[in-house]
């Protein structure tokens, strides 16, 4: 597999589970008089319905006291998150600012923590929406484009390799980005659509082993499903979510727990299913790749634990097959005057009955 796809070693990646920073804080907190709901167990819609309860104040007081949690929390209020969010991106750069001038840590601890100021301060810019924010390993965020709490359609972007908190929004390469397929996602469907760029699970960094396997989905699966269920019972619609490369290994493993309308792959490896029947899910499937993309050369198995199943754009698959013909390359598949951003700007909107299934 290695020989044929030309892949790269990349290094092993620990992948971030549990609940948010700052949980035992909040578990510890019986200020209210009453339990918390715990960000491990209780369900999005158990924390819309606790938060729905509370009194402004009251929710504002926890947000305070414990934004990292809030900020986090699938299920809470969607601006109290963005406010949360800013709270702790503050602090965080607050303690960055003071390791850069620490004189207790090496000269490149001071630069990588200038770096970080850089970045949380790019974050807080005014008119950025935060709806998820965790400086922990590589970093993980999700950040809105348009008016998710007035949207009448929402789309989620989950990205594959090689993004985090610094990647998501490069300028290099950005219809490969999270950041950029929201970006230019939202221009094309307007107003009425709001996008999420999700970057809430620990990707593979190269295409070597963890590119390889399902660990890091298997860890990411159950992120992006309690994601997705945390806005459905904030208010949002059921999204179009937009699965790029390796994500769509983390959705194919996250599908039968998935709120989604529609479920969209491209460049694909395989979904560790062997069929839509077989993602156990009531969204629609589609699936795009162009002649260009190198993800091709990818064999479609599932042996020993390497490779990650059929080819969604296999007819025998049983995917609806999104015309890709105007993209190039790996990371084409949103940039504007395609025949794939049409298309996805279709199925975002709601309009999915007009896209040309290709061939």
């Amino acid at each position: 597999m290695a020989g044929t796809a030309g892949w790269t070693v990349g290094s092993e990646q620990e992948p971030l589970t549990g609940p948010p920073p700052g949980t035992s804080s909040w578990r510890a907190d019986h200020a209210l008089g009453r339990e918390l709901p715990d960000p491990e167990t209780a369900t999005p819609d158990r924390v819309a319905r606790f938060f729905d309860a509370l009194s402004p104040a009251q929710r504002r007081s926890l947000m305070r006291r414990h934004p990292s949690v809030v900020g986090n929390l699938d299920g809470v209020p969607t601006a109290l998150r963005y406010e949360a969010n800013s709270l702790a991106l503050k602090k965080e750069r607050a303690r960055e600012q003071a390791r850069a001038t620490d004189p207790g840590l090496t000269l490149q601890d001071h630069e990588h923590a200038r770096a970080q100021v850089e970045r949380y301060e790019e974050l807080l810019r005014p008119g950025r929406r935060i709806l998820a924010f965790d400086p922990r390993g590589r970093g993980q965020v999700a950040e809105v484009y348009g008016d998710l709490e007035r949207a009448e359609h929402v789309s989620v972007v989950v990205p594959g390799s090689d993004i985090d908190l610094d990647s998501f929004d490069r300028t290099k390469d950005v219809y490969g980005t999270p950041a950029g397929m929201a970006r230019t996602l939202h221009a094309q469907a307007g107003d009425r659509t709001a996008v999420v760029a999700w970057v809430g699970y620990t990707t593979p960094v190269g295409l070597g082993p963890d590119a390889a396997t399902g660990r890091l989905a298997e860890a990411g699966a159950p992120r992006l499903a309690r994601f997705v269920q945390g806005l459905t019972a904030s208010g949002a619609p059921r999204p179009a979510v937009f699965c790029h490369s390796y994500g769509s290994v983390v959705c194919g493993l996250a599908a039968p727990r998935l709120p989604a309308a529609d479920l969209v792959v491209l460049g694909s490896p395989g979904m560790r299913a062997d069929s839509v029947a077989a993602l156990h899910t009531t969204a629609r499937v589609w699936a795009a790749r162009d002649d260009s993309d190198w993800i091709a050369k990818v064999p479609n198995v599932e042996l020993f634990g390497l490779g990650h199943g059929e080819d969604p754009t296999d007819p025998a698959f049983g995917a609806r097959r999104v015309p890709a013909e105007d993209a190039q390359g790996h990371t084409g598949y949103f940039a504007p005057g395609t025949d794939s951003l049409r298309a996805f700007t279709d199925i975002a909107t709601g309009d999915g009955s007009s896209v040309p299934v290709g061939p």
